[in-house]
């Protein structure tokens, strides 16, 4: 399967708006932008069902945008998507999921360790040098336990299992989302792909990915900014919007932040959501465990993005215990823990360990001094993940753009900032579904 190539990008007309669509781990914004990227509107929801049902992702979408002014949505021309890197699914050629379980989605988190030798199977270098743009780098993101390769095998193993025959699509989330928007399933936006074995260099499966018998399940890769076409009649009716509006290939949310806050030289990316992710640019590609790199803006993007994250600490306190506990803390003074703050066990970066488990005592009787040591060790692994990128030949940093719900809270942002080194400025109001909607008002013409 070939990708599509790019072209030069085609502005959107001035009197159309774009909208933006942010899948996350915890729910889904929109957001509304007119050509020159000025936001319009924004709006947020949790899903209405359970994150791993591909219908949940679909009514909440319906929800929200049923809830623009009028004024705004008769006016979308285009719109693009960002889900969470690496949550996969089956589903029909049609769209349509499957009976039971299988019809849900496997979560960006999961590892499959079960699938580590058949995962090195399928990534041994293939045998012929002519093949050899195809061979995975070290540290090709497919290789790891906790990438869509090992969850996309899971997946195919169950079907096999059930005794339900194919065939099948392996698509990750924005990806399924947006066969809706087209009426067609076809596609897959090459960034959240990496994590299934797509490699940029190349332009081409890792491995013997495309030689596999369940090759026809991959997806044709197109690069994100692609205009694939117009709404499908029945999505427009659904959403109410105009059949003319184009659907554009998006990226991954982490990506979207970055278009959001359009970084210079010297800025890294740090997306305090559910889940910590950092982000900067590079001029070469970087390939490691753990490690993401994509092709945004004609640039290389590097980072990672670890289990822990701001999530946990709606496991402990309330947002507005958030609020006055924090304003109880003080960041010059460190709390003497030390603490590995993640929900689930298993970490992607910024070391690649399927079995980390995390540090959630001792909890000191403090609701304050507690709070703080989860913050602390939050910031200890963003300091691990920058040292990382550097160690792998990452631009040095000047300063840390903040993003994310976490990006409200100025004292986190003195704890980072003093742990880090280096100048952290919050900018809470940007936000991926931002970063989609100005993706799509600037889009590449058709294939």
């Amino acid at each position: 399967m070939q990708p599509i190539a790019p072209h030069a990008p085609l502005a959107l007309a001035p009197c159309l708006l774009a909208l933006g669509v942010d899948l996350g781990s915890s729910g889904l914004r929109i957001a509304v932008c007119d050509a020159s990227g000025e936001l319009l509107a924004e709006l947020a929801s949790g899903y209405p069902g359970a994150f791993e049902d591909p219908e949940s992702w679909r009514l909440g979408l319906l929800t929200l945008v049923g809830q623009l002014p009028k004024q705004l949505s008769r006016r979308v021309g285009s719109i693009a998507l960002a889900g969470t890197s690496g949550t996969l699914m089956l589903c029909r050629p049609d769209g349509g999921l499957a009976p039971g379980e299988l019809g849900l989605a496997l979560p960006y988190s999961l590892a499959c360790i079960e699938q580590a030798d058949a995962l090195a199977a399928i990534l041994a270098p293939l045998p012929s040098a002519a093949l050899a743009a195809a061979d995975p780098a070290a540290g090709d993101p497919a290789a790891s336990a906790s990438g869509s390769l090992a969850r996309a095998l899971r997946l195919l193993t169950a079907a096999k299992a059930a005794g339900i025959d194919g065939p099948w699509l392996l698509r990750h989330q924005a990806d399924w989302l947006m066969g809706w928007l087209l009426g067609d399933w076809r596609w897959g936006e090459e960034g959240n792909n990496l994590r299934l074995g797509w490699r940029l260099e190349g332009q081409c499966w890792a491995g013997s990915i495309a030689r596999q018998p369940w090759q026809e399940a991959l997806p044709q890769i197109v690069a994100s900014g692609r205009r694939l076409g117009p709404l499908a009649p029945a999505a427009a009716l659904a959403l109410g919007l105009p059949e003319s509006c184009q659907v554009v290939a998006g990226s991954t949310d982490a990506n979207a932040a970055m278009l959001a806050a359009n970084p210079q030289a010297g800025d890294g990316i740090t997306l305090l959501g559910t889940t910590l992710v950092l982000k900067q640019f590079c001029d070469k590609p970087i390939q490691a465990p753990g490690v993401s790199c994509h092709r945004v803006a004609g640039r290389w993007l590097v980072g990672g993005a670890s289990n822990a994250g701001a999530g946990i600490l709606r496991r402990f306190f309330s947002d507005d215990q958030l609020i006055e506990l924090s304003r109880q803390i003080n960041p010059a003074q460190p709390s003497g823990l030390s603490l590995r703050p993640s929900a689930v066990i298993g970490e992607r970066f910024p070391i690649d360990d399927p079995q980390l488990q995390p540090i959630l005592e001792p909890r000191p009787v403090s609701d304050a001094l507690y709070l703080q040591a989860l913050l602390e060790g939050l910031a200890e692994i963003e300091r691990a993940g920058w040292q990382r990128l550097a160690q792998l030949g990452a631009p040095p940093l000047h300063r840390v753009i903040s993003l994310g719900g976490g990006a409200h809270n100025p004292q986190w942002r003195a704890m980072r900032q003093r742990l880090l080194g280096l100048p952290v400025l919050n900018r809470p109001q940007l936000s991926a579904a931002m970063g989609m909607a100005r993706l799509a008002s600037t889009v590449l013409p058709p294939p």
